[in-house]
């Protein structure tokens, strides 16, 4: 009986850590919650028709050393690119008025990814704790390679990375600790 109970806390566990993923939130959330508890903002911006978009969240966002990180020191925010939902930002509400309820594929880009000046996608967005975009960064990004960029971000350490040579050398010093799975 102790055994078969002992069988049943690992299988419960073990299904707990597995399904364990990121909390994705509306940038709207994120920056309500952002009033109560300043934090900075991390965003995946997708379509749906992107493969790579898909493969982030296959092979990157399921990756538990990515889920904690990003949960611990972000507020992160799941954002379609060519989706419907309004966003209030910096006072100014961006929809997006040509987007086709019935459209298979490519749709209307929203408002919002036009205002981030993004040039593709995947497309992975900062912000400042108090809302203001750092940057972006374009295409897939595998965990090892996305960790540079959440702890660069989330220590405040790309205020210091302001030239070429800086960043070659903090790419070539940074020394990732999250594990593929």
């Amino acid at each position: 009986m102790k055994k078969a109970l002992l069988v049943l806390v690992f299988l419960i566990s073990t299904v707990a850590l597995t399904a364990q993923e990121i909390a994705w939130m509306s940038m709207d959330q994120a920056l309500l919650a952002q009033q109560q508890t300043p934090k900075k903002i991390f965003m995946d911006v997708y379509t749906i028709w992107c493969g790579p978009c898909k493969l982030l969240d296959k092979n990157t966002f399921s990756n538990p050393d990515v889920i904690a990180y990003i949960s611990k020191h972000f507020y992160p925010v799941k954002f379609n690119a060519e989706g419907k939902d309004p966003i209030t930002y910096k006072g100014f509400t961006y929809t997006n008025p040509n987007y086709r309820e019935a459209k298979r594929g490519r749709n209307a880009t929203h408002f919002f990814a036009d205002a981030l000046r993004l040039q593709g996608y995947p497309s992975l967005a900062f912000f400042e704790s108090d809302g203001t975009l750092i940057q972006s960064i374009v295409g897939y990004q595998t965990p090892q390679e996305l960790e540079l960029y959440l702890k660069m971000i989330a220590t405040d350490q790309y205020k210091e990375v302001t030239t070429r040579a800086q960043w070659d050398m903090y790419q070539k010093n940074f020394k990732g600790t999250f594990k593929s799975r």
